[in-house]
């Protein structure tokens, strides 16, 4: 059923192979993109991988947010709320029947932003729902707009020299967020007479993380695997490789998940997870924690999601600086910062477009001018492979595997009762990282699972690591992509859904991930928990 990559032909330029990305949640299967990638080629020994008017609506229930406890936000307050169960695109309707985005990605609560929609339907509304717990029903209701007037926008256009699909649509309302409190936000746009539904993602920032657990919603890589307008960062109308674009804009709707991006697979579950235990929580996207370098000062955990590709090295030298300072990381995905970007202006604003020319950079006029080339992180020119703040590696795709526990003795299995040896099927898919010194890597690190894996032929390794520095931060990489999609699966996989995951992964998942995370809320785990290096007992080297 949902796939998240599926191998084709041989790719060129960028890697062996190309793969197809089906982004499934709530039951939307939507194509998101094809493109070259770094496949199964191994990355053993060292070897790289290749303006409008505001309309005023209805009060949402709740009322105002409660105010903050000691560490901001108060999460438990706002999971106390009665959730809105209706939440999920019911009835996406034909093709652009309505779809939208919105100028910013992210606004601190009480700011406004610009929201541009286009409809078939003579009027539509827009309904803002704040995703969470909230007793299981995962969003509450915190706004909803008064019917606004549809219109057709005009056609996109793309650029010749980067193949970037542009809009150049007029703003149909501005949108105040008086009252919103921070969080994650899916805005679902509602064609009058039933004629569709689509969301628009946003993010209500928080202004401080000191204290807190940090969701960072991965934006630039929904954008990357965004296919609106025909183009991704992976291929263009021709499905090849050599026809992608070169940059992409959040000036568009998305294509794939109802207009979600890759929220509701990769980052709603454990969003969800993490607000049920009311930890304190705080709220940016990749784009606020490039750009702002003092907002991880004090920040009890940064969160990585599910898959995070697309860093820029402002994002990835703010969030190594937080581990240095004790702040603790967690990747809970895999493939994580493997592309180095740059971040520049759309027409609506700063940061809106993510440049990312891969193995064409020297095409790059920013390169010439001094800029890092847009490539993957471990490649030349400037390479700095991943793995010295991960302390993973990616090694590659496409994989279904068995996740093998090894060290069930570990404070992150504690409750799950799990033996040496369990085996959970299909949890390491369909990307997978492993420890590989041939890299840079901390040390102490601990290896936790270590699931035998054979990529597209070539045997391997997929490893769930956590690593202890001086500062006393702790950082943990699940290793698998897989991870955040399990913490939902239920039954006993045969129907097909979360990639066959059942409920035993889902058990394991989700104990796991709140030991950890109740960890990390309480300060620098490496004091509490240093790490015990058994590389060597593993991998049988150095």
């Amino acid at each position: 059923m949902d796939q998240e990559h599926i191998p084709g032909s041989a790719g060129s330029g960028d890697g062996a192979g190309r793969r197809r990305f089906l982004a499934i949640a709530t039951g939307a299967a939507t194509v998101a993109g094809l493109g070259a990638v770094s496949g199964c080629a191994g990355a053993d020994g060292g070897a790289a991988l290749q303006g409008g008017d505001h309309h005023g609506g209805s009060a949402a229930p709740g009322g105002k947010p409660s105010a903050g406890g000691p560490h901001g936000f108060d999460v438990k307050a706002e999971n106390a709320r009665p959730g809105n169960a209706d939440w999920p695109v019911a009835m996406a309707g034909p093709d652009r029947s309505v779809e939208g985005f919105a100028d910013k990605v992210s606004v601190l609560p009480g700011e406004s932003f610009g929201l541009y929609v286009s409809t078939t339907a003579p009027r539509f509304t827009v309904s803002a729902y704040r995703m969470g717990w909230y007793g299981g029903a995962r969003a509450r209701l915190v706004w909803r707009s008064e019917a606004l007037p549809g219109v057709r926008q005009p056609e996109h256009t793309v650029d010749s020299g980067t193949r970037m699909v542009r809009t150049r649509w007029a703003r149909t309302t501005t949108v105040e967020t008086k009252d919103w409190p921070e969080g994650s936000y899916l805005l679902r746009l509602d064609a009058q007479g039933g004629e569709g539904q689509r969301f628009v993602p946003v993010t209500v920032r928080s202004a401080s993380t000191a204290g807190r657990t940090v969701v960072v919603n991965a934006v630039a890589t929904w954008q990357a695997y965004n296919r609106w307008g025909g183009y991704s960062s992976y291929d263009g109308p021709s499905g090849g490789y050599a026809s992608r674009s070169l940059a992409v804009t959040f000036d568009r709707p998305y294509d794939y998940d109802d207009g979600a991006g890759l929220f509701l697979t990769y980052e709603a579950p454990l969003i969800a997870l993490a607000e049920r235990l009311g930890i304190p929580l705080a709220y940016a996207t990749t784009s606020d924690v490039a750009r702002e370098k003092r907002l991880l000062e004090g920040a009890a955990a940064v969160l990585s999601l599910g898959h995070d590709e697309y860093w820029s090295p402002e994002q990835r030298a703010h969030i190594t600086a937080a581990r240095d300072a004790g702040t603790n990381i967690a990747v809970l995905g895999a493939n994580c910062c493997f592309r180095r970007i740059r971040l520049e202006a759309s027409d609506l604003g700063p940061d809106r477009t993510v440049v990312c020319y891969k193995s064409s950079y020297d095409q790059d006029p920013a390169v010439k001018r001094g800029h890092p080339a847009t490539v993957d992180f471990r490649s030349a020119p400037g390479a700095d492979p991943e793995s010295s703040l991960l302390g993973v590696i990616y090694d590659g795709y496409p994989v279904d595997a068995p996740y093998v526990v090894t060290n069930p003795g570990h404070w992150l299995f504690e409750g799950t009762g799990a033996k040496a040896g369990d085996r959970f099927e299909h949890l390491v898919g369909v990307e997978y990282d492993k420890v590989n010194t041939g890299f840079p890597t901390p040390r102490p690190i601990e290896i936790l699972a270590h699931s035998p894996v054979v990529c597209d032929g070539r045997p391997s390794h997929q490893d769930t690591a956590y690593y202890t520095t001086s500062s006393g931060a702790g950082v943990f990489a699940t290793g698998t992509m897989r991870w955040v999609e399990a913490l939902d699966a239920t039954g006993d996989g045969r129907s097909g859904r979360n990639h066959g995951l059942d409920a035993r992964s889902g058990a394991l998942t989700t104990r796991v991930t709140e030991n950890l995370l109740r960890v990390f809320a309480a300060g620098p785990a490496g004091r509490t928990h240093p790490a015990q290096d058994n590389v060597k007992a593993v991998y049988g080297g150095s």
